[in-house]
């Protein structure tokens, strides 16, 4: 059984008018079913409304399904007793990492989560700097997390996160409020947490370059699951993603267009190397 679970999930919210009467119900996930393994690096793409931040909550037992179940290590995420052991199993970053950092020092900030969970104090300190020195971020350990940078604050927030030791880390678009170079440091610090810590990431973005590093890609639209796979598997798909309403990287739509002009090139390419490497081949 995968780390994270969810079967036939459907979640449904009320909406209302600004004098509180019931307008309608929203579908907003929709029978999705999922299982992601331990050491997974997942991504879930989709564009806004199509319920791929909705479905990020309830692995973290934000939100419960209206119907169908979600497991996290084992726990239903509808079980109250087990929210807190869910939590700390998979943790969760947010978009905006100034919601996330409370501390006035960034190793204060990181050490937060676990003395919160009553970790002896000497481990706290041993956790914090393995979790700054994991997102690259240690030697900035005294400094306010004010003067740092986006970028610099969202892994901030990802140490935070890691120091509690989590099975897992969500992503819920972690880099929708950065710069490019912003963008590129936190998709760095998380593919090194999957590669080296061995930490399962589920990342929920719209940018397709962050997500050609992934296991398995699920494409999401109006609250279901459209296409699953891997980059490659998804990329090949140039049309479907278009209608979609998703960008593909410049670099795969080149090479799609130049296989519409009669060049031989295989599906998928990802980055300008395989596309150099594939041009150069013939």
């Amino acid at each position: 059984m995968g780390i994270i679970r969810a079967k036939d999930v459907t979640f449904e919210y009320i909406r209302r008018d600004e004098e509180g009467n019931v307008e309608g119900i929203t579908t907003a996930v929709d029978n999705v079913s999922l299982n992601v393994k331990q050491g997974d690096f997942i991504a879930i793409l989709g564009h806004n409304g199509s319920g791929k931040s909705t479905l990020a909550k309830h692995i973290n037992a934000i939100l419960y399904p209206t119907e169908g179940t979600v497991w996290v290590d084992g726990m239903d995420t509808a079980d109250e007793e087990k929210v807190w052991d869910i939590r700390r199993t998979a943790g969760m970053v947010f978009q905006n990492p100034d919601n996330q950092i409370i501390g006035q020092v960034v190793e204060e900030d990181v050490g937060f989560g676990p003395e919160n969970m009553g970790v002896p104090a000497k481990e706290i300190w041993e956790r914090v700097e393995e979790s700054l020195k994991a997102v690259g971020m240690y030697e900035f350990r005294k400094h306010s997390p004010n003067k740092l940078s986006g970028g610099q604050k969202q892994r901030v927030s990802i140490a935070g996160v890691l120091a509690m030791h989590p099975k897992c880390i969500v992503l819920d678009e972690p880099t929708a409020m950065l710069d490019p170079r912003g963008r590129k440091e936190v998709i760095r610090a998380v593919r090194a947490l999957n590669d080296v810590e061995g930490v399962t990431v589920v990342l929920i973005t719209h940018y397709m370059e962050e997500i050609i590093y992934a296991d398995k890609v699920f494409v999401m639209d109006k609250g279901r699951i459209a296409m699953e796979g891997t980059p490659k598997e998804i990329f090949s798909e140039v049309e479907d993603l278009q209608e979609l309403r998703l960008d593909v990287p410049q670099v795969t739509l080149l090479a799609y267009e130049l296989q519409k002009r009669g060049i031989m090139l295989p599906d998928g390419i990802l980055t300008a190397e395989e596309l150099a490497e594939a041009l150069h081949l013939r």
